[in-house]
């Protein structure tokens, strides 16, 4: 029926061929014009180019010049000419597209035709390899053609300093590794001033081996995780302290909000008890926090009704059905504030400050595009999740390699034994071999055998990239002999050494299938690279992990009754389809994994979107009184709602909205109980909102407006920081636990993202009341300065290993007295920091 179909309407990637073809006989149709130039007219072309853009052209008209002026460059600087099927690969990645083109077929060099096109925008291109050596090659290589047109290459490599970092991102094109974009991204959104971000925002982005990048490692989110600035032990103390006090005369209950606030005769224990001059001055935030949530713990958290203690652990009793939420913590402090109450160990409070996965992050480019030498066993998922189409470009040669029969053995100690037979036997005849294996011991296992034998080799095992690409271009001189797990080198051309064609050209041993058709065919592809020879050959083994899992059982029975011993082969198609056959099964199960990570990611990411907008609002306003003064409306608002819920307005609690007003926003007194008495919901909102405004107006007069506008935003990142980094521990314990629920008939996804809105609505909430009560309260000290709720350091974590440990890194901060980091010469306070 498929044929039928192609055979009517022709193949997809047939006719896009066919329509690049014609876009690559206009670019041809200019190189005689403008290789007739001279250096400096060829140069000149990027000025040029850009005017055009300015008066109104689009990228797409300028399309085929500018390929043309980017080949004749490449000639000149490199003494390289872009094939026409090279061209092909340019236009695909400029239309936000995979191109698959097979290894050898010079990607690096596809890449600068559409970075060079889209850096003509000046919104910075981004050029995505998987590691620092082959970021920092490729953009010292290509730096010589693009500094030629005037462009400038920036290479962003872990461990620059801020300076270097801002300095990379400024250029019209950047290289760097996937890696260090993504924390680079998180940390830009965890930065105190504005001029310590490093980012523009993301516009282009081109992922070489993409498939690599956006499908083997979206599973493994970009976590930066550090110590957080509290101790276990200022929950025991904040805990001991309220033995101290007395209801009603140190502190007041509120029902309805479920909430408890200290008196100002509570404030002033406090105070005596902790030796500090004022519970609300900035520098004891944590503190009147612990002593918040202690209370709360107390006073409104029941046993046994809000949450029950097993095995010394508390677990949270849902409030509708009754039912022990195993694997939940209550979010900001609290849930340790009831561990210190029932006298058990205050467990470690969150350590995680950001993550992202990769797929969010590389979505977030206004455009996005790759190119791999295989993208095709994974086209549904680059579509459905990325949006990204697949083109296959034909090569600039045709391919000659001699792809050979699969050989199953019925042990692995056999199948070892034919593989160092076969390398024997092709080492004699001066043949170079490439050998891959799954994994480093296999690899340690083979080149132990072939060193009884006497046969010299090289081992990669993805430890070291530099000196692996320099031994994996030698894996094709005559008589050489290379084992690598499937990864290492890759990215690396290996060229055929001299006479080595006439031995057959480089020979590929697999050892193992792949879980993936993807990773067996990478490894296919580093054989017969621009027409050259090369063969390859799979030899399988019934204890092959794959093989196990898949059906070995009746083969093995099959090889018994035949009489076959462990070094007897067989070569079966038979065989071949069953294994690909339970390939195609294990990716679509990897798939269905992979989506479902990214439904529940993609919750957390709605939210991370809307903080990091709100982070950035501050950090960039010069003014977000208006801001502030949102958030304090909004905080009178619940509480005045919260206490007039019934339908006589005489039996509202107004004295409940006063206490609410005394503790958190004005001095005791300023509102009284016939002040709102009579009003309409509305009026005592407004009337409220007003006072607060009257009083803020007098303390920024008091405090002069740059003060005040400083305090705003220490106030605010300050609290959106510690609330947003307690809400990622409480979501991840969320999304630990949650697949009990299907135990229970519910959709997990549905109830995560259900519960996720409730508990970011409500971390919104916490956000406002601590900036309105700090804003409102907190004494001011003329020294104030931006903190870090927490120490950061880069992790890349995947699901169900441990968290690798790498040196801290404190992140970058301008200091009030230090020298402004934008060269003016002037300290930072009387430049940017005003």
């Amino acid at each position: 029926m498929l044929g039928l179909v192609k055979k009517i309407f022709g193949d997809a990637n047939e006719r896009e061929v066919k329509r690049l073809t014609r876009k690559v006989e206009e670019i041809n149709a200019l190189e005689s014009t403008i290789s007739a130039l001279s250096d400096e007219e060829l140069a000149a072309k990027t000025v040029q180019f850009r005017a055009r853009l300015a008066k109104g052209e689009t990228i797409d008209q300028i399309l085929p010049e500018a390929f043309a002026v980017t080949r004749e460059a490449s000639k000149r600087t490199l003494g390289m000419r872009h094939f026409d099927v090279q061209l092909m690969g340019g236009i695909v990645l400029h239309e936000g597209k995979i191109a698959e083109m097979r290894t050898g077929e010079g990607k690096t060099l596809v890449a600068t035709l559409p970075v060079y096109l889209n850096a003509l925008l000046e919104k910075g291109v981004h050029v995505v390899t998987v590691n620092d050596y082959l970021a920092s090659r490729d953009s010292q290589l290509m730096a010589q053609l693009y500094n030629f047109l005037g462009m400038t290459v920036g290479c962003n490599l872990n461990g620059l300093s801020h300076e270097e970092k801002q300095s990379a991102y400024a250029c019209d094109i950047t290289y760097g590794t996937n890696n260090e974009f993504g924390f680079d991204y998180l940390r830009d959104n965890m930065v105190l001033y504005k001029e310590q971000m490093v980012q523009r925002p993301l516009y282009f982005s081109i992922i070489d081996e993409v498939d690599s990048i956006l499908v083997d490692e979206a599973r493994t989110p970009l976590i930066i995780s550090g110590q957080a600035a509290k101790s276990t032990e200022l929950y025991y103390s904040a805990d001991r302290f309220l033995s101290r006090l007395k209801v009603e005369e140190d502190y007041t209950i509120d029902v309805k909000l479920r909430n408890v606030m200290l008196t100002e005769e509570g404030v002033e224990k406090a105070e005596k008890a902790f030796h500090i001059e004022n519970l609300f001055d900035h520098e004891n935030v944590t503190l009147n926090h612990h002593i918040q949530q202690a209370l709360k713990a107390n006073v409104i958290m029941k046993r046994d009704v809000d949450y029950v203690v097993q095995d010394d652990e508390v677990i949270i009793v849902d409030e509708f059905t009754g039912r022990l939420m195993s694997g939940r913590r209550y979010s900001d402090g609290l849930h340790q504030a009831i561990e210190a109450k029932e006298q058990l160990k205050v467990q470690n409070e969150s350590m995680t400050l950001a993550t992202i996965t990769f797929q969010n992050y590389f979505r977030m480019y206004r455009k996005l595009a790759g190119m791999t030498g295989t993208a095709k066993t994974e086209e549904e998922e680059f579509k459905r999740i990325y949006g990204l189409d697949v083109i296959q470009i034909p090569t600039n040669r045709s391919m000659i390699r001699k792809d050979l029969q699969d050989v199953v053995y019925k042990s692995e100690k056999g199948k070892f034994n034919a593989v160092v037979e076969e390398i024997v036997a092709r080492h004699a005849n001066n043949q170079p071999v490439l050998v891959g294996t799954i994994s480093i011991e296999n690899s340690e296992k083979l080149a132990e055998m072939l060193k009884r034998r006497g046969v010299g080799h090289k081992v990669l095992n993805a430890k070291f990239h530099a000196e692996e690409a320099e031994i994996i271009s030698r894996a094709g001189q005559a008589g050489s002999v290379t084992i690598a797990t499937n990864m290492a080198g890759r990215g690396t051309d290996i060229m055929l050494g001299e006479g080595v064609a006439d031995f057959g050209g480089l020979h590929i041993i697999g050892t193992e299938r792949h879980e993936s058709r993807r990773i067996d065919n990478q490894l296919r592809g580093r054989a017969g690279r621009q027409g050259d020879p090369g063969s390859s050959q799979f030899y399988l083994s019934l204890e092959d992990e794959l093989m196990r899992r898949f059906g070995s059982d009746n083969i093995m029975a099959m090889m018994d009754r035949l009489g076959l011993e462990e070094d007897q082969p067989i070569e079966s198609r038979m065989i071949t389809r069953a294994v690909e056959s339970a390939q195609k099964r294990v990716e679509g199960n990897n798939f269905d994994l992979r989506k479902v990570v990214l439904q529940y990611d993609d919750v957390m990411n709605q939210q991370r979107e809307v903080i990091y907008k709100q982070r950035l609002d501050v950090l960039t306003s010069d003014n977000i009184r208006e801001i502030v003064m949102e958030m304090i409306k909004a905080v009178i608002g619940r509480t005045v709602e919260a206490h007039c819920t019934e339908d006589i307005p005489e039996e509202w609690d107004l004295e409940a909205i006063i206490d609410y007003v005394d503790a958190n926003l004005l001095n005791e007194g300023t509102v009284t109980r016939d002040d709102i008495w009579g009003k309409e919901i509305e009026e005592i909102t407004q009337f409220i909102y007003d006072k607060v405004v009257a009083y803020y107006d007098e303390r920024e007069a008091e405090l002069g407006e740059t003060t005040m506008r400083e305090f705003e935003k220490v106030v605010s990142l300050r609290a959106v920081d510690s609330k947003w980094m307690d809400h990622i521990d409480a979501m991840d314990q969320l999304r630990q636990g949650i697949h009990l629920r299907a135990y229970g008939g519910t959709d997990p996804l549905r109830e995560y993202q259900f519960e996720g809105f409730e508990m970011f609505k409500a971390m919104i909430d916490t956000i406002q009341e601590e900036v309105a009560k700090y804003i409102m309260k907190s004494r001011v000290e003329s020294n104030l300065e931006r903190q870090e709720v927490a120490q950061g350091q880069t992790t890349t974590n995947s699901p169900g290993e441990s968290q690798e440990k790498r040196p801290a890194k404190r992140l970058d901060r301008v200091g009030r007295n230090d020298d402004c980091p934008c060269g003016s010469g002037k300290k930072y306070k009387q430049c940017h920091g005003k």
